[in-house]
């Protein structure tokens, strides 16, 4: 990526602390520089048995460098400590936590959103799907709840569980995929993009059956199909199907990311912000599937504050694909930040305020509990 932070900011800005808060049932991870500025994120709830990790090898790290290192810093805490050892989801969660509240506090700093110190701007409203995160409905009830959903929200895209997650071919109740996709195409109509995710449900040949019915619906996507590791399995998939197969949620490799990409074991890149380790190498991973002419569209079941960061990233990635995840049942109005990050005519706006252009209520920090 190779960022130049050193010229948008002229003097070191050296980090001083890093630390984790719960409020509301939320959790923040606050960075602080030596002359007070700090940078702010909603963590996602994994911080709470990742925070060790956080604690013992992530911010000591961080803690005294140089915040326009921060490229420099986020590949080099790998090796710190043998973190390396820790490589996936476990490690660069945490890193995510600390890059991405340094971006709060860089855009801060400039009194620019970070998407535009990351690039271009392309888009200021992100149109999104709504992302269902249910497997214990009914046909009937799912596609109803969504209905009301699409209503309130104009959106144009819908995604939908299927199968059992990691289930070895089981449904989450008898029949339940097969009535599903017909009804949600009945029922929405052709004008709305369905996508299906399988959470690793099935085996390559009981996946091929399954998306040959998807394929028959106009299904857009197929995500996961197979267990997630099993990158074979899911090559044979993508390679007998037209519908094009999505995948990548739970990787954090970059040069497995790059195997993934340029031997087509997906067609649809959906690398996580916070899995992957935050801002820096979501774009690293998207520049790999740019230059294979592949769509990237991170996976993000999120709403409110917690989209911040991949709604920025968002505003600045050329091959985004035509929507992008949003919690289908999304949360109601928080009144301690702003933002209101509602969906309206189908997409949410980028925050346009400094940094990830979330403002909390100061008041909170006095209510919050550290961890």
């Amino acid at each position: 990526m190779m960022l130049d932070l050193h010229t948008t900011f002229r003097d070191p800005i050296p980090i001083v602390s890093v630390d984790a808060l719960r409020y509301r049932g939320r959790q923040l991870v606050r960075v602080r520089s030596a002359d007070g500025a700090e940078g702010i994120v909603m963590a996602h709830g994994r911080i709470e048995y990742l925070w060790p990790i956080l604690q013992q090898l992530v911010a000591p790290y961080f803690t005294g460098q140089d915040a326009r290192d921060l490229e420099a810093l986020v590949d080099g805490v790998y090796a710190y400590k043998s973190a390396y050892k820790l490589a996936g989801i476990a490690l660069w969660s945490p890193v995510a936590y600390v890059e991405l509240a340094l971006w709060d506090m860089l855009g801060k700093l400039a009194g620019k959103p970070v998407c535009e110190l990351l690039g271009p701007v392309l888009r200021r409203d992100v149109p999104i799907y709504l992302s269902s995160m249910r497997r214990d409905t009914t046909p009937e009830e799912e596609v109803a709840w969504l209905q009301a959903r699409l209503a309130e929200t104009g959106a144009r895209a819908v995604k939908l569980k299927i199968g059992g997650r990691m289930s070895a071919n089981a449904d989450a109740m008898p029949n339940r995929t097969e009535h599903l996709i017909p009804l949600a195409r009945r029922t929405f109509g052709d004008d709305v993009t369905i996508y299906v995710d399988a959470n690793s449900s099935y085996d390559a040949a009981h996946a091929i059956e399954v998306g040959t019915l998807l394929a028959d619906y106009g299904v857009a996507f197929f995500e996961e199909p197979c267990p997630w590791q099993d990158y074979w399995q899911t090559k044979q998939v993508a390679d007998a199907l037209e519908l094009p197969v999505a995948g990548g949620e739970q990787d954090s490799s970059l040069p497995l990311f790059d195997w993934m990409i340029r031997e087509r074991v997906v067609d649809v890149v959906q690398t996580d912000v916070m899995y992957n380790g935050g801002l820096i190498r979501l774009m690293r991973v998207a520049r790999m599937a740019e230059a294979a002419g592949m769509p990237i569209m991170p996976h993000s079941p999120k709403a409110g504050a917690e989209s911040a960061p991949v709604l920025h990233f968002a505003a600045v990635a050329p091959n985004l694909g035509p929507y992008q995840e949003y919690h289908g049942a999304t949360r109601a109005l928080e009144p301690w930040y702003t933002p209101d990050f509602v969906i309206r005519n189908g997409a949410v706006a980028v925050p346009d305020g400094p940094g990830l252009g979330v403002e909390y209520d100061p008041a909170i920090w006095n209510q919050a509990e550290s961890f």
